[in-house]
């Protein structure tokens, strides 16, 4: 191909790729979009969840603001622009309104509205003095019997990060990801006494993410071919801190159902599927980090396993071999991290082409102990010690010359399929306390040989501490 057809054939493609790149990139060629209603949460489902009340509770709320006074951050420092929004008490009143059981006064520009007031009673007054019409009154003011406070109380940053890439002959991709996250607090008081009813806290994650990709090659000699893509996105923290407050009066009525400060038109509704639906999710949510992250106890105390694995030989002779091996495993779980284990096997070493050195089937046994790094996540890395013996085959009653003690360690690491249903790899090293294994005895280091195990484990039974909350 010539290069002036070569530029012929990127000038005839060049705009179809960027029409079809746009809404990759979510963008709009050479086009604005117009006003829209503002993007919606989840809250609408939230709503409509929601039983009907018995009927509305006057509240009033001054300010509902944020409380962190911190700036939003940058990569050479900060700006003075907040990193959460200042409109929270409009949010809040909002999601009153939406919800329909409460009824919302104005109070945060209360001196406004006495201001407007006052207005309208000094031109009614003129008016009735001019053509001697009495007016009627204002009506008065409502008050309210419950007062809502609280504010943003938290903007943490970058609490989670990470990112992969991959690049090779000049060609890669690459992705990051960062998360924030914002907190909400949100009290109720009442008016008469001072006391305060409830208060809810509630949480939301603000992520942030970057995704890349480039290429970078010489096609011919002396051309070059360079491009790039990819795209970034930051979820906005105004949407954030609008479904942690309608997450935080979603839970201020499900929470006033048990102190009676207001119930629903359906008595069935106090323990209906809604209310049911709260009360799960906050018992739950005992069990749960900040980083969202399920930390309940996941194994049961008896476990057992079947292994399929590779046994590599390292002795006195050369050209190892790999081979097949089998083994079983009883494990019991007497702490949560730690778990004891039995393990009994059979597999074979093998050294010079096909064996033609060493090839020798062995049957073992050993005892031992695991450690999980991360016993209440679904994935946890491992690290095991064990003690056993060895015994070449076949086995004679007796014969201690056959027999070989060894210690065995490794890392590994499992995921739970299911809760009783786990799948592990791992690779250990057995190290034996002679150098005569392979019926030779020559060197400084006695006969060792690798192993790369994949092992399924049945756990039975419930999971060891779980706790039930009254």
């Amino acid at each position: 191909m010539t290069a002036t057809r070569f530029y012929r054939l990127v000038a005839a493609v060049l705009p179809f790729w960027l029409s079809a790149c746009s809404p990759y990139l979510h963008q709009h060629l050479l086009s604005t979009q117009p006003a829209r209603l503002g993007a919606e949460t989840d809250g609408d489902t939230r709503w409509q969840n929601l039983p009907r009340a018995r009927s509305k509770t006057v509240v009033a709320v001054y300010k509902f603001r944020d409380q962190t006074g911190q700036y939003k951050p940058q990569a050479n420092g900060s700006s003075f622009s907040t990193a959460v929004t200042q409109g929270a008490t409009t949010m809040l009143i909002r999601a009153l309104e939406q919800s329909q059981w409460f009824e919302p006064i104005e109070r945060e520009n209360l001196g406004n509205l006495l201001n407007e007031r006052k207005i309208i009673r000094s031109t009614r007054d003129e008016y009735a003095a001019l053509t001697g019409r009495k007016q009627p009154p204002l009506a008065p003011l409502l008050f309210a019997g419950i007062i809502l406070e609280g504010g943003i109380i938290s903007y943490d940053s970058n609490i989670l990060t990470g990112g992969a890439g991959l690049r090779y002959f000049g060609a890669g991709a690459s992705g990051q990801y960062r998360q924030d996250r914002v907190t909400v607090y949100l009290r109720a008081i009442s008016t008469n006494s001072g006391k305060i009813f409830k208060t809810v806290y509630t949480s939301k994650t603000i992520l942030s993410q970057q995704v890349d990709a480039n290429l970078f090659r010489f096609v011919n000699f002396k051309r070059l071919l360079e491009t790039e893509t990819g795209f970034t996105y930051n979820e906005p923290s105004e949407m954030a801190v609008k479904d942690a407050i309608e997450k935080s009066v979603q839970a201020l009525i499900y929470e006033g159902f048990e102190d009676n400060l207001w119930s629903p038109r359906d008595s069935a509704d106090v323990n209906g599927p809604g209310r049911q639906a709260y009360l799960r999710e906050r018992t739950d949510n005992l069990d749960i980090d900040v980083l969202g992250r399920a930390q309940k106890p996941r194994r049961s105390n008896v476990g057992f396993g079947a292994a399929v694995a590779g046994q590599r030989y390292a002795g006195d002779f050369g050209s190892p071999q790999t081979r097949l091996a089998t083994d079983f495993t009883v494990r019991y779980q007497p702490w949560e991290r730690t778990s004891v284990f039995l393990t009994a096997g059979r597999g074979r070493l093998a050294a010079g082409l096909r064996g033609s050195s060493f090839d020798q089937a062995f049957t073992y046994a050993e005892l031992g102990t695991l450690f999980r790094l991360y016993p209440r996540d679904r994935f946890t890395p491992f690290v095991l010690l064990a003690g056993g013996a060895s015994t070449r085959e076949p086995f004679r009653l007796g014969d201690t010359n056959n027999t070989f003690a060894h210690l065995t360690s490794g890392v590994g690491a499992e995921y739970l399929l299911t809760s009783h249903l786990g799948l592990s790899a791992s690779v250990t090293n057995r190290y034996f306390f002679s150098d005569n294994l392979d019926f030779v005895n020559r060197g400084r280091y006695n006969d060792f040989y690798w192993t790369g195990r994949l092992e399924a484990t049945l756990y039975i039974g419930r999971q060891r501490g779980t706790s039930v909350v009254r």
